[in-house]
């Protein structure tokens, strides 16, 4: 690039850097009012806004364009004045502030109000106080700001932006005129639906957690109590989300077969998309409909068909049949968020006029394609009766692995009535929660058993296949959650004889437990689980003797709740302050 083509860019430079400088080297000229003064005085420029350095650029000036004319009256904008009527503390800015108010500022709160900062030149209202003079005076000044930064508006051509417009109301004048230039108006529901849609689509290609259920016409509509325990039944049902209402229905006896909320036909004619938007339609099959007499006994019909409400005599008294009570919706998903499959169960019912009004019951459940539901042992506390949930470690920083049988997560040696411990090797029975239990069987020694053997061979007798590393605290807690699951603290005694065989006798499992959660409904939950595996000392059989050992086991489970106690809810802190102008002014 030559001489000639560096000569604009240069020039361009040197001129915001003048721009820059006049700010830094050039003194805005001002006025000093008295403290009653609401007008600025005329400002005078002084020699230094005029001088320049010689040989320095000029800095822009008028010509260079037409700068935007301030739209707001920075003199009159008092951003302090929160009180009307009233002086504000140490706003300098605040017209009903008098002499005798200014001599006890401290400070202007608002030094300087400007306009918008993206100008290049703008006014600026400068505030400040003059304590040498007596009465005080306020110094204000009204300045030219210059933006130090090349990145500001010079020129504007659109004087609308400098200001906010008032919109302009319909009236019978300008009617016409708005509907020509808005191209009509929409004053309906649908119309911000339809927006909203625009602005925020949906996911069509999948049902996401709590979405809608679209069927063919509308909505999957799942009926329940809203403000009252009325029915409402423009509740849509949504994705995911498991419910079980119950609400009640104003019905007239004599009108039962023109309710369609009565009919089953109402609740399984519906076809559910398999995903938002489209035209693949699950039909609701219906699984089992089960009928209710009026003394409370029930049978289950096969291939009964669509049933529909019908008003039938019995003796004196008139009834309704084949009326809904209950709904159950069954839906499979898959993991893709499609619906696949979609069963329902029905409670059908005699209803007569001493049963108005009517009670329903409405439930829908999610089940996910090709899973199985994993039983628990109590949600979230024990259930007593139910298996310890328990698991292995395999190195440190895993999850906890289980087995798929629950009732073999953590197992003790179970008693036969041979009571041969070498017969009874892989018979075991799970520890329940709550129960107590004791079990052995007899081990004989003889001197051809080595003792090393014997030992290892007892010790798999008593803590059996994979024993446990971590018991679960909660009878449904998460395998990932590692922390939150008790270790089981592993206790050997031993005695130490001279010439013996320490010889595994007993295994001890104390299981310590307390009551978490509400007085009302105390949750069972494990906090402790210690397993002490007892030794005794057997000296050495002589040849062709033999000794008997007892091989037991036990298992106990203690309650360590602490005594509930009362409690009460704290007294109300009181957080008083008094305003800052409280003892002016006196202080």
């Amino acid at each position: 690039m030559g001489r000639r083509g560096l000569s604009p860019l240069l020039l361009v430079l040197l001129d915001c850097w003048a721009s820059v400088s006049a700010q830094a080297g050039t003194t805005l000229a001002g006025t000093t009012e008295g403290l009653n003064s609401t007008e600025p005085a005329p400002t005078t420029p002084g020699p230094a806004s005029s001088a320049r350095p010689p040989g320095s650029p000029r800095a822009p000036g008028p010509s260079s364009g037409p700068r935007p004319t301030p739209v707001t009256d920075v003199a009159a904008l008092c951003v302090c004045d929160l009180s009307p009527a009233q002086c504000d503390i140490n706003c300098c800015c605040d017209p009903d502030c008098s002499s005798m108010d200014f001599s006890v500022f401290s400070d202007c709160s608002i030094p300087v109000v400007t306009g918008d900062s993206q100008f290049c030149s703008q006014k600026a209202a400068i505030y400040s106080l003059n304590f040498t003079a007596n009465p005080p005076q306020r110094v204000f000044q009204v300045v030219d700001q210059i933006n130090p930064s090349i990145f500001c508006i010079h020129i504007t051509n659109y004087k609308p932006a400098l200001s906010f417009l008032n919109p302009e109301v319909p009236d019978e004048n300008n009617f016409d005129k708005l509907m020509k230039t808005f191209d009509g108006f929409s004053l309906n529901a649908e119309s911000d639906v339809s927006l909203a849609n625009e602005s925020d689509p949906p996911n069509t290609t999948k049902y996401e957690y709590g979405a809608l259920l679209q069927t063919s016409d509308s909505f999957l509509r799942f009926p329940s109590p809203l403000t009252s325990s009325l029915c409402t039944d423009s509740n849509p049902a949504a994705f995911l989300v498991n419910q079980a209402v119950k609400c009640t229905r104003r019905v007239r006896l004599e009108q039962c077969e023109e309710m369609e909320v009565l009919s089953m036909a109402h609740y399984s004619s519906p076809e559910i998309l398999r995903v938002p938007n489209s035209k693949t339609k699950v039909p609701i099959a219906v699984q089992s409909i089960v009928t209710q007499s009026l003394n409370k006994t029930f049978t289950r019909l096969e291939d009964a068909g669509v049933l529909e409400p019908a008003l039938v005599a019995a003796g004196a008294a008139r009834v309704c049949t084949n009326v809904v009570l209950e709904v159950k919706y069954s839906l499979t998903y898959t993991d893709a968020g499609e619906i696949t499959r979609a069963e329902l169960s029905l409670l059908l019912g005699t209803v007569s006029g001493a049963e108005l009004p009517l009670q329903q019951g409405f439930e829908i459940r999610f089940t996910q394609q090709n899973t199985k539901p994993v039983p628990l042992s109590g949600n979230p506390g024990y259930v007593v009766g139910l298996p310890l949930a328990a698991g292995l470690q395999p190195h440190r920083g895993s999850g906890i692995v289980q087995t798929t049988n629950r009732y073999g997560q953590f197992t003790v040696l179970r008693s036969t009535t041979e009571q041969d411990c070498l017969a009874l090797e892989g018979i075991r029975t799970p520890v329940l929660f709550g129960y107590n239990m004791q079990s052995g069987c007899k081990l004989r020694l003889t001197r051809a058993s080595p003792c090393p053997l014997i030992v290892e061979k007892v010790k798999s007798l008593l803590k059996g296949q994979g024993f446990p590393d971590y018991v679960a605290p909660f009878g449904n807690s998460q395998a990932q959650d590692v922390l939150d699951w008790v270790p089981v603290h592993f206790v050997t005694q031993v005695s130490h004889m001279k010439d013996s065989c320490q010889l595994p006798v007993a295994l001890v499992i104390e299981v310590k437990w307390t009551k978490y959660g509400s007085l009302l409904n105390p949750q069972a939950k494990i906090v402790n689980v210690t397993a002490n595996l007892l030794s005794s000392s057997f000296p050495e059989t002589s040849s062709g003797s033999e000794r008997t050992v007892l091989i037991s086991t036990a298992v106990t489970f203690v309650d360590v709740s602490a005594p509930a106690q009362a409690g009460f809810r704290a007294q109300p802190a009181v957080s008083a302050k008094l305003p800052f102008n409280f003892f002016f002014p006196f202080v």
